[in-house]
């Protein structure tokens, strides 16, 4: 069984060595001693980041105010296919159609659907140019 010492579980929490304890010391996840040092197993380790993802008490990102992507398309949704793992998302902006592809669970949600308004923001550091035949 894979176990974690203090140090490395809190950073894979993403938190301070003290936070981590003074959560196992409340009791909110289990530990152990192993030769001598503080330990939490794997498993254990799992269950606790998913229910800390869950968890309301986690500190929540402030609404975006500036972003570096200058293309932000507003449009609507036109189609959503999903698949178990993937969604194609197509919208309408203006004379533009988007598609994105993104994880099931991002489209889920994000509840979109047909009619639904949204941005696509696009990011790229690869953009194709064409030049259309000249008359």
């Amino acid at each position: 069984m894979t176990k974690f010492r203090i140090r490395e579980a809190a950073n894979l929490l993403g938190v301070s060595d003290d936070t981590l304890r003074r959560w196992a010391d409340a009791g909110r996840v289990a530990t152990m001693t192993e030769n001598g040092r503080l330990a939490i197993e794997g498993a254990d380790l799992a269950r606790f980041a998913e229910e800390l993802a869950r968890s309301t008490d986690r500190p929540t990102p402030e609404p975006v105010i500036r972003e570096s992507a200058r293309n932000r398309f507003v449009g609507l949704v036109t189609n959503v296919v999903k698949d178990t793992v993937m969604a194609k998302v197509e919208m309408q902006a203006g004379p533009h159609r988007v598609v994105s592809l993104m994880s099931r669970e991002a489209a889920d949600e994000l509840e979109l659907k047909p009619g639904t308004l949204a941005v696509a923001s696009v990011k790229s550091t690869n953009v194709v140019i064409e030049v259309p035949v000249q008359p």
